[in-house]
């Protein structure tokens, strides 16, 4: 028999990371507020904390692969090990054939001329591949396969005075998405990439401050909300603002007018409960919901039983919205449980003499028949990717023999690889991509009734754009906000498999 990927094709993000100052027993909130942020990394985990005894300042690691309640599975670790009033944590995820790489696992921890650093990064460096061999010829030695490790080395080999002068000339080096915590022997360094693609929120825990890739990580710990670190923003946390309750803030130079933020974020991957780029996921995503259902409603005669169903848990939100607005345009449309996800199985599973897609389905999803049998039924999903997952849940639902299955995507049509932290495949693999974007043609592969998009305009005028805020949305329009480094997409999809995080 063999053992089965359970992975379902839906994007990733790389990383989830946090930091905390000035608290007792900071290891507890970094590991709480990891737990929230573990949709955004389930391959490995790790925590950092900084120690002082006297005038001597130790840093304390412990990082592995796996879940963060493995991971820290035993309390020992947090109580007698990673003690300290501040430090950094971050989830992981992984790319082909870097998961088994325990040296990849962050945060990474070194020591060089000015003392102890380590770091956590949530992004991608487009310019990954030309700073890694600069670096090699210069004879730097690499350790890990990540772009974080270029980060770090940058750092080392500034001639910068302070610890912030090198941290800022590396950050003026790079390109691409960063979101950083980085903890010296006496600060926390707080740092985004000038066209803000990541989310990064800033808060407060008592006196001590708290930065974390979502405010849902705040929650869980009964931190405040302050705000978002801004594009370009470097943020020094210190006891003199623990003291004094105020942070000071440096800005790299360039600086856009306006901001590229992953808008990917409110469709599929942060918390419904989290606020990034300053506003409610739950509250766009409602939004979109309703956009959606203002383009392509489904209606029905009044004898008909129209049942609208969400691809749990990711689309639930939007499907409220768009189940709301189609009530509003006078349709009979009710919101039902049509699909059941299972949350109690692992990554894998041994396949039996049954075809391992059907299976890779039905380990994660059933449908309630009663709830869908003879009904005209209106899927909603948040993204389609490869589409193999989307056609095996049609499968699944037409097994429940309703009248009709249409489907509608809260996402325009995925027709580009993202080269800034979210985890798309090659062009070649998207399913819009390999219909050239035909909708019917996308309908018939699907088998159902029919198939509809959120358009690319509808989408941004769902999401806030007050200010200088603005959008990447390179995945669907294939216009990227930055120079991409190498001299083709395949290249640069290959360079991200040898060396992301």
């Amino acid at each position: 028999m063999e053992e089965v990927s359970l992975k379902i094709e839906k994007p990733k993000t790389f990383c989830g990371i946090i930091g905390v100052y000035g608290t007792e027993s900071a290891s507890n909130y970094l590991y709480y507020g990891l737990n929230a942020l573990q949709h955004r990394g389930q391959e490995a985990a790790g925590i950092v904390t900084r120690e002082r005894a006297g005038e001597k300042t130790f840093f304390n690691v412990h990082k592995n692969t796996g879940l963060v309640t493995e991971v820290f599975r035993n309390d020992k670790i947090l109580r007698d090990v990673l003690k300290g009033d501040a430090g950094i944590g971050h989830n992981r995820y992984s790319t082909t054939g870097s998961a088994d790489n325990r040296k990849n696992v962050q945060p990474i921890v070194v020591n060089y001329r000015k003392g102890n650093l380590a770091i956590a990064h949530n992004g991608n460096l487009t310019n990954s591949r030309s700073l890694r061999d600069e670096l090699t010829e210069g004879g730097t030695l690499f350790q890990t396969t990540t772009d974080t490790e270029i980060i770090l080395h940058l750092i080392a080999r500034s001639h910068g005075e302070t610890v912030i002068d090198q941290v800022y000339e590396a950050l003026q080096t790079i390109r691409g998405a960063f979101s950083l915590v980085i903890l010296t022997d006496d600060q926390l360094i707080v740092a985004r990439d000038p066209y803000g693609f990541r989310p990064l929120a800033l808060g407060k825990l008592g006196d001590a401050f708290i930065a974390a890739s979502e405010t849902c990580a705040f929650d869980i710990i009964g931190a405040e909300y302050l705000r978002d670190v801004e594009p370009g923003e470097i943020v020094v946390i210190n006891d003199d603002a623990v003291e004094k309750s105020e942070v000071k803030s440096i800005f790299l130079t360039d600086i856009p007018k306006k901001s590229h933020h992953c808008i990917f974020e409110y469709i599929y991957f942060s918390r419904p409960d989290s606020k990034i780029y300053g506003e409610s996921v739950d509250k766009v995503r409602r939004k979109i919901g309703k956009g959606l259902a203002e383009e392509s409603p489904i209606y029905n005669d009044e004898d008909e039983r129209l049942v609208v169903i969400s691809v749990p848990d990711s689309s639930n939100t939007a499907t409220l919205g768009y189940v709301s607005q189609s009530v509003k345009m006078g349709i009979k449309a009710r919101f039902e449980i049509g699909l059941i996800r299972s949350h109690y199985i692992g990554r894998t599973f041994i396949q039996p003499n049954q075809d391992a897609r059907d299976l890779k389905v039905k380990m994660k999803f059933n449908t309630v028949k009663g709830v869908l049998k003879g009904r005209k039924v209106v899927i909603v999903d948040d993204s389609i990717v490869r589409g193999t997952t989307s056609k095996q849940l049609v499968k699944l639902i037409r097994e429940a023999e309703p009248a009709e299955v249409h489907f509608r995507v809260s996402s325009p049509p995925i027709m580009h690889p993202c080269f800034y932290g979210m985890d798309f495949p090659s062009e070649s693999e998207l399913f819009a991509n390999q219909f050239d974007g035909d909708i019917d043609r996308m309908t018939k592969e699907l088998n159902v009734n029919s198939l509809s998009y959120l358009s690319l305009e509808k989408l941004l005028d769902s999401v806030p754009r007050n200010g200088r805020k603005d959008y990447c949305t390179a995945c669907f329009s294939g216009e990227y906000p930055t120079e991409i480094e190498l001299n083709s997409k395949e290249e640069f999809e290959a360079s991200i498999n040898e060396t992301k995080v």
